[in-house]
């Protein structure tokens, strides 16, 4: 009796280390072993859960010196066959291609890959949230100094039940899926061109580069029965754009390559995109920049004429509120030509940023809309500026010109024309933090592009912005419409002082952010002395003014340069802060991870000086229904701040073609590589990308 107890405990003991075993290895199938190479296949879950899609992957691992080719293999070689008759509940299986190496053996060139590969794989079930089980019989062509054709059988079988990542092969797979090539516009990358040369003999592409410039681009053809040879490069544009020339080796003469369809993948270092190009009979004339801009042209004048509703140009046109109802009863040719001189500051100050950004990009570094915000010295400058504006709103005197306290403010004679200029090139700078419908495509387009481009883009942003300046240089009559001044204007004087105030506190609020709380408080108490010495100097008496004139330098200067020398972040930026929504840490490697998991994502990138940012988290992010979505168990919030520079999140923002904020993007099972978001949220359209993304809710 005692025996045959030891043998039941010992099968089941066998039985359940059978089952744990078998639940272990649900992510991984059996492994097909040949002489020069093996094969498995691998799930990133161990249960098909409700997902429509099944991330999984062929693991190929060859012997050494082995290599095996891509699907198109080149002059010479067999693309691997995949057949996956006999599987149970597939619908469908859709190879993802890791970008190839070159192999030139006596003047023959091939493409595939050397010692190991794994090849994305998504299973379609045809009844989602039952078993999947995957069969395959896979040929393919293995060489060293020889070749030999290898046959391997593999299978997968993943049961009901919660689809829960398998660690290792999420990593594995998602190694591999990092170096299979973007689609189209999805890359930082574009073919923006192609056409043939049958002359020569050569098939040449237009390559350019959203982000950084290219290094050693390459590119692989696919379509028709012609094969091409390694393409000769040149880098144009400080290596933004680059022109690819391929020899047309073998095939049907090149006379025949105009009108036809062929697919370009695209590598330059660890970038790579994949497109549909149509071939043209010639080089694209010089001049097709200029169509392709003029639409971005007509986008930027209505980004920049938006900009004026936006909380951001608020403070700037409260005091040309108070310009224009102080100038009831002027000559029509004054008041014109004060409003013209506005416009041109508007526009100059534009140009001047659009300037210092094709400079800074031409030099390598990272730009964007809004990025002089992430300066605590350009912070500081602006608070002692609206500091003064404050000041004059509240009657310690008047000013024309919104300079430094070294200029002669409010000074008696003069025309006023550099206060008019001043004040419409303030109105461009503070507008810069802000985003807006149409703007953002602009200027990506612009940032993604050569100084020529970014120059026009930012002038059709000036003249946007100056369109409500323009409209009552054309019609100046319309002042005489408006009520004449009186007591009232105390009261509105007032109240855009406090607006004022408003905006310099919650500049004070991000440098104590980017600095320290006690170097922004130093800061701010210096811009108010200044304005209290400025006032002393206007209005006071000689023996006043003189002491009044270095109190007022010395204390403009140490608003605007302590933030720059002393104090260390309060806060680290990028850190997710409190709220109703559980915010993580942002980071580009957590999305393939959890998108792999069934979770769905939602990508924040935000900062501190963002006003959009701030009007979207307070009357959409952080408001039911989708905080509560955001809450869910299912949906992972990711956090990025922009408040300071952060060259990992600026690269992010360059892969999706975006060069401000704020930018907010939904991943998920059914929607691996994205659904952007407007600019301006709202509820439905955050909700909709929520539920376009995740097929399990």
């Amino acid at each position: 009796m005692r025996i045959m107890r030891s043998r039941l405990l010992a099968a089941g003991a066998a039985c359940l280390l059978g089952f744990a075993a078998a639940g272990a290895s649900a992510a991984t199938g059996p492994t097909s072993s040949g002489k020069e190479s093996s094969l498995h296949l691998l799930s990133s879950v161990n249960g098909t859960g409700q997902l429509e899609s099944l991330p999984a992957g062929l693991d190929i691992r060859l012997d050494n010196g082995w290599k095996t080719y891509w699907r198109s293999p080149g002059d010479a070689g067999i693309p691997p066959a995949m057949d996956w008759t006999g599987s149970e509940n597939v619908a469908a299986v859709a190879v993802r291609w890791p970008v190839p190496r070159r192999f030139s053996t006596l003047g023959i060139e091939t493409l595939g890959y050397k010692n190991e590969v794994v090849l994305p794989l998504d299973v379609k079930p045809e009844r989602p949230g039952e078993p999947v089980l995957l069969r395959g019989r896979i040929d393919l062509l293995v060489c060293s100094d020889i070749c030999v054709p290898a046959s391997h059988t593999v299978r997968l079988d993943l049961p009901a039940g919660a689809a829960t990542a398998d660690a290792a092969a999420v990593n594995r797979i998602a190694r591999f899926e990092a170096q299979a090539p973007a689609r189209g516009a999805a890359g930082d990358m574009a073919v923006t061109a192609a056409w043939a040369e049958p002359e020569k003999k050569t098939l040449s592409l237009r390559i350019t580069s959203a982000s950084a410039p290219l290094r050693n681009p390459d590119v692989f053809i696919e379509g028709g029965d012609r094969t091409f040879g390694r393409p000769e490069v040149s880098l144009k544009n400080s290596g933004m754009e680059a022109v690819l020339a391929l020899p047309v080796l073998a095939g049907p003469d090149p006379v025949g390559l105009p009108g036809t369809s062929l697919t370009a993948t695209v590598v330059d270092g660890s970038r790579a995109i994949e497109a549909e190009v149509a071939v043209a009979p010639q080089a694209p004339a010089g001049s097709g920049w200029i169509v392709d801009l003029l639409p971005v042209l007509g986008l930027a004048l209505l980004g920049g004429l938006v900009l004026n509703l936006m909380p951001c140009v608020l403070p700037v046109l409260s005091l040309k509120l108070m310009a224009i109802i102080d100038q009831q009863g002027q000559a029509r040719r004054r008041i014109r030509l004060g409003f013209l001189v506005t416009s041109a500051g508007a526009i100059s100050a534009m140009l001047v940023l659009a300037g210092l950004l094709a400079t800074f990009k031409t030099a390598g570094g990272a730009v964007g809309w809004g990025m002089q915000f992430q300066q605590p010295i350009f912070i500081s400058s602006m608070v002692l500026l609206l500091t003064v504006f404050m000041a004059s709103m509240m009657g310690a005197f008047e000013i024309h010109l919104p300079a430094g306290a070294a200029t002669r403010l409010g000074a008696a004679g003069g025309n006023g024309l550099l206060g008019h200029f001043a004040s419409g090139a303030f109105a461009t700078l503070l507008a810069t933090p802000c985003s807006a419908p149409f703007l953002g495509t602009a200027v990506g387009f612009a940032l993604a592009r050569g100084p020529l481009e970014i120059l026009a883009v930012f002038s059709a942003l000036g003249i946007g912005l100056a369109i409500p300046y323009l409209l009552v240089a054309a019609f100046p009559g319309a002042i005489d419409r408006l009520p004449r001044p009186g007591r009232w204007m105390r009261l509105v004087r007032y109240g855009l002082a406090a607006a004022l105030a408003g905006t310099a506190l919650w500049l004070l609020g991000v440098l104590a952010v980017q600095t320290s709380a006690a170097t922004a408080a130093i800061s701010g108490g210096a811009a108010i002395l200044a304005a209290a010495a400025l006032t002393v100097y206007l209005k006071g008496r000689r023996l006043l003014k003189m002491v009044a004139t270095p109190l007022a330098v010395a204390a403009a200067i140490l608003t605007i340069a302590l933030p720059g020398v002393m104090g260390a972040p309060a806060v680290a930026p990028g850190e997710p802060g409190a709220g109703p929504v559980n915010w993580q840490h942002f980071e580009r490697a957590k999305i393939g991870k959890l998108v792999a998991e069934g979770r769905t994502v939602f990508v924040d990138v935000t900062a501190d000086w963002c006003v959009t940012c701030i009007v979207n988290k307070k009357m959409v992010i952080e408001r039911d229904p989708v905080a509560a979505t955001l809450a869910s168990l299912n949906v992972i919030a990711l956090q990025a701040d922009m408040t300071a520079p952060d060259a990992e999140i600026a690269a992010y923002l360059a892969q999706h073609d975006r060069y401000g904020i704020p930018f907010n993007i939904v991943y998920g099972p059914a929607a691996p590589r994205g659904i952007p978001l407007p600019e301006v949220l709202t509820e439905e359209a955050v909700m909709d990308a929520i539920g376009k993304a995740d097929t399990a809710s």
